[in-house]
């Protein structure tokens, strides 16, 4: 029978030698045997053991209800279970990935016949992608730092249907007027934009993107590197790129 220390079960299950501590802690790992210098030895159970509460964590489970399926008498059954419902599940997923790369895949044969996709168009995919992970975190401070707010106002506006308390209201607003220029002005400071014409990634003047119509991942600006004026796509600012000449600059 296979011997594991602590770290050997850690790297085997891909997880960190304090994660491994700490299921131990809460008694839902605990190692079969102690070597004569009280060094963690766990076998092949406890790996499988450990390899079932990774896959519980995985699928969003919190440590205490992993803690309680392991210790009902039927925790095989109920693993089995989530594992064939968390299976499904991926098929599905491929299924819809697939069925996006098809469309995709479509989509791309005919802007090929269109002759408008370019070496330009598909690196400043990839920037996007490149890029996108930090334009999300924008979005998420943004959200966080606005929803309380949001949750205030729908609340004064309840309570002044109810109780007749529209000074609420207006306080409400009050505050909240101060908080939204703040998050605008964040959100200006820290998005530019793509030009599809010229491939340049500017930073329009606070006024024209401030007022500028616009879509959930574009705006309608005018570029600085070509004067296109059109709706340019949104990125997360890097401010080093937007030094670099456009395309059509000689």
């Amino acid at each position: 029978m296979s011997q594991y220390t602590t770290g050997e079960i850690a790297k085997l299950c891909g997880v960190t030698v304090r994660t491994v501590q700490y299921y131990d802690a809460r008694g839902i790992l605990v190692p079969s045997e102690l070597s004569e210098g009280g060094r963690r030895l766990y076998s092949d159970a406890d790996l499988n053991r450990m390899k079932t509460i990774c896959f519980l964590r995985g699928i969003g489970m919190s440590i205490d209800n992993v803690s309680k399926i392991l210790a009902d008498d039927d925790s095989g059954k109920v693993v089995s279970l989530l594992l064939e419902q968390r299976k499904e599940e991926l098929n599905a997923e491929i299924k819809e990935l697939e069925s996006q790369s098809a469309r995709l895949e479509s989509l791309t044969r005919e802007l090929r016949s269109l002759d408008i996709i370019s070496a330009e168009s598909i690196g400043d995919a990839a920037y996007r992608m490149k890029n996108s992970n930090k334009l999300k975190k924008i979005h998420r401070n943004m959200i966080v730092a606005l929803v309380p707010f949001s949750i205030l106002q729908i609340a004064a506006i309840a309570l002044w249907i109810a109780k007749g308390w529209w000074w609420l209201y207006v306080a409400a607003i009050a505050v909240t007027i101060p908080v939204a220029i703040v998050v605008s002005v964040y959100y200006y400071r820290n998005v530019s934009y793509v030009c599809p014409g010229c491939h340049k990634v500017f930073h329009p003047a606070f006024r024209e993107a401030f007022f500028a119509p616009h879509t959930p991942k574009t705006r309608k600006l005018t570029c600085p590197g070509c004067g296109r004026r059109g709706y340019c796509v949104e990125v997360a600012r890097e401010r080093a790129d937007e030094d670099a000449p456009c395309a059509n600059e000689e």
